[in-house]
């Protein structure tokens, strides 16, 4: 949803906690920020840190948080963690004319080929960077994740989300409106490497680490957004906080309608505030009791007039109740039109994993001149040295069977040319 110009900072309000987590794997450290945002403004109310919580009992600096929460009246909200930028692969993928209905089945096609991880060992969450057709998108391994997950969790620690850096200080820069410099560049150097964030027309958001001195990281990330380089700020005077990332996170805590809905915690672990779960029920609790007490002070009304206006309302109603199941049958025409479009695009990727298979499994040196794809068969032509092996290994695949030569091999110079036919088995020609 894009919010118009001079409304973002009256939507800016809330309190919020941020968690950034750095240090060495297994002794990770914790920095906090709790801020309150009022519109056009933001307080912060205080900060924690809590020194190898990996090492340390995790009830022991659990019970330090929570009583930091307590002396700021903060202990319902829950936290947004900043997983340390080492652990999550970003990456930004030009989505141009796919809508947002489309864009998870889009990203999720393409996402395999965009981290190293075993498919069941990677966790994924993407946002639409607003107002352009790229796609953020934020990567972390399972186990890391539930480490965290289980670590807070025995901490009684309340989080909502975990995110990453780079989309925390994106969102963060934006939360009382478009910021006044398109073109930004800035860094935070660690013992661990130099940490780099920046936003460009060729990289609306840019985020990397790189364990080199300070320099030659800024040269490199600037060359890869294509900007000058010449005035690098530290990630403290990009936000006007010294604990930037921290603070970021507080931001996307409190006022989480205004920042990338990126969140790699599963939905089930999400925690909310529980105060402001109850102002709907309150809010309904108060409408329900004024509406009885309004029909306490109407005197009882009379069979015939309810019979009456029961009439008037059924004759009312009857004209959309046959228009809805107008309605109803035209919704059962669209989903058979549905139906067989995506007909028609499962046989465009079987056709797709059959030509694929056998790039696979064709031995070198074969070469193919000619290839027909049906729903039933494929036929091959082509050269190869020996033509006798190629049946066994076409029918060895799950996707032909029945293979056979069409015509007699022939001679060719140092190989032999050949044409076979063989059978689509069904689960390969849907």
């Amino acid at each position: 949803m894009t919010i118009p110009p001079g409304v973002h900072k009256w939507l800016a309000f809330g309190r919020g906690v941020g968690v950034e987590v750095s240090g060495p794997v297994g002794a990770e450290c914790l920095h906090v920020t709790a801020v309150r945002v009022l519109p056009g403004r933001v307080r912060v109310a205080g900060e924690l840190d809590i020194p190898e919580a990996g090492h340390r009992g995790a009830g022991a600096w659990g019970t330090e948080y929570a009583g930091f929460l307590r002396k700021l009246g903060m202990s319902h909200v829950p936290a947004t963690v900043l997983l340390p930028r080492r652990d999550v692969i970003v990456r930004q993928l030009l989505m141009p004319g796919v809508s947002n209905q489309d864009l998870g089945a889009a990203i999720a096609f393409q996402l395999d080929g965009l981290h190293p991880y075993a498919e069941a060992d990677a966790v994924a969450s993407w946002a639409r960077l607003p107002g352009t057709s790229s796609v953020f998108v934020a990567i972390t391994r399972r186990s890391l994740m539930e480490r965290f997950v289980t670590l807070f969790a025995e901490a009684g620690v309340k989080v909502g989300s975990f995110s990453c850096s780079a989309a925390a200080l994106y969102a963060a820069r934006r939360l009382f409106g478009p910021p006044a410099e398109t073109c930004v560049l800035a860094y935070e150097d660690t013992p661990s490497g130099v940490e780099v964030y920046g936003e460009s027309a060729a990289r609306p958001v840019f985020s990397a680490g790189f364990a080199a001195p300070l320099e030659r990281a800024i040269a490199l990330a600037a060359a890869e957004m294509r900007m000058d380089p010449a005035a690098p700020l530290p990630l403290a005077e990009l936000l006007g906080a010294p604990r930037a990332l921290a603070y970021a996170a507080a931001l996307g805590s409190a006022c989480p309608h205004l920042s990338l809905p990126l969140n790699l915690l599963p939905e089930e672990n999400r925690e909310r505030s529980s105060r402001a779960v109850w102002i709907a029920s309150g809010v309904s609790a108060a409408v329900v009791v004024a509406l009885a007490g309004a029909l306490g002070a109407f005197p009882e009304y009379e069979d015939r007039q309810y019979l009456k206006a029961l009439s008037a309302e059924i004759a009312k109603v009857e004209p959309l109740a046959n228009r809805s199941a107008a309605l109803d049958r035209q919704i059962d025409s669209a989903r058979r039109r549905i139906a067989l479009l995506d007909d028609v695009r499962a046989r465009s990727k079987a056709d797709m994993d059959a030509l694929a298979e056998l790039t696979k499994i064709l031995p070198p040196p074969t070469w193919v001149n000619s290839l027909e794809l049906s729903r039933s068969q494929v036929n091959i032509a082509g050269e190869t040295a020996q033509t006798a092996p190629l049946l066994q290994v076409i029918d060895g695949s799950p996707l032909f069977d029945g293979s056979e030569f069409a015509q007699p091999p022939m001679r060719a110079g140092t190989g032999e040319i050949f044409r076979i036919r063989a059978k689509r088995v069904a689960g390969g020609a849907q």
